[in-house]
């Protein structure tokens, strides 16, 4: 437990990350606004005790907006990364253990998806399958499975050569015991690190194709949609470009943040390096 509050970067995108997901789930109930709730009087207005982020065009609570689109972009994020692990997990810890035609096939797929720029791969999948939130989560996932695959492949190519693998074999131990009991455990460090820095992906990926308008629908507030709003009235109140703005640049680098520092943490070396300076009894 010291160790964890040793590592800077682990603590504070920690603490950032667990706001945030305090501020979607909460958020709306310490406001006392609906997020479609207008005053035209109050339109505009800067943060105030009444406003604590102040107003948009229509007089609406941007505290309240900007809680419901945190919850929105959260479960996009999260929901796509899961996605993305289980799909990739799988396809690359079988790719890796079985090898031959079947690797060749899965990676010629994998290198055919990563052809493609991953924003104009998820453009036109939404654009085939339309908006909304499970659509857009569909495509989000569709372009970071790739990712863990390739990652997990590599893991599982240097494992299924080790001797505990071996030993399952020569007792007779089945291809799915090897792979999800002996050798997935052996993995998930690295899947961990790599979704935790795959969710402030994407929220970036989904506040960009909200952004475009190929995102979730008004009126559901959401960040990107706001942030793109707000720059119809940028030069005269800024404000509410900025408030989105903030929203997405602070979770994000608090995901970033986090992952750094779990990395860093979960890291064979940084283990090794904590036992030995650990004091003895």
């Amino acid at each position: 437990m010291k160790s964890l509050f040793g590592n800077l970067s682990l603590t504070i995108g920690g603490t950032i990350v667990l706001a945030v997901i305090l501020f979607a789930l909460f958020g709306t109930l310490v406001s006392g606004y609906e997020p479609e709730q207008m005053n035209m009087k109050d339109r505009f207005s800067l943060p105030s005790s009444d406003h604590w982020l102040g107003t948009d065009n229509f007089g609406r609570d941007l505290w309240t907006r900007m809680a419901v689109g945190a919850r929105v972009s959260l479960t996009v994020a999260l929901c796509s990364v899961a996605i993305a692990v289980v799909v990739g997990t799988a396809v690359g810890i079988v790719s890796g253990y079985l090898g031959g035609a079947f690797d060749l096939v899965t990676m010629r797929i994998v290198d055919v998806f990563l052809g493609f720029p991953p924003i104009v791969l998820a453009l036109a999948i939404v654009a085939a399958l339309g908006p909304g939130m499970l659509n857009l989560t569909l495509s989000l996932a569709a372009i970071f499975w790739t990712e863990y695959a390739r990652v997990v492949r590599s893991v599982t190519l240097a494992q299924r050569e080790a001797d505990y693998v071996t030993a399952a074999v020569a007792i007779g131990a089945g291809n799915s015991r090897i792979l999800f009991v002996e050798i997935l455990p052996n993995v998930v460090g690295p899947i961990i690190v790599l979704a935790t820095l795959g969710i402030g992906t994407a929220i970036i990926a989904e506040s960009g194709l909200s952004f475009l308008g190929f995102g979730i629908e008004p009126p559901t507030p959401t960040w990107g949609w706001t942030l793109s709003y707000g720059t119809r009235y940028l030069r005269a109140e800024p404000w509410l470009s900025t408030v989105a703005g903030l929203a997405i640049m602070i979770t994000v680098l608090g995901f970033n943040l986090f992952g750094d520092g779990l990395r860093d943490h979960l890291d064979p070396r940084g283990i090794a390096r904590r036992i030995r300076s650990a004091p003895r009894q």
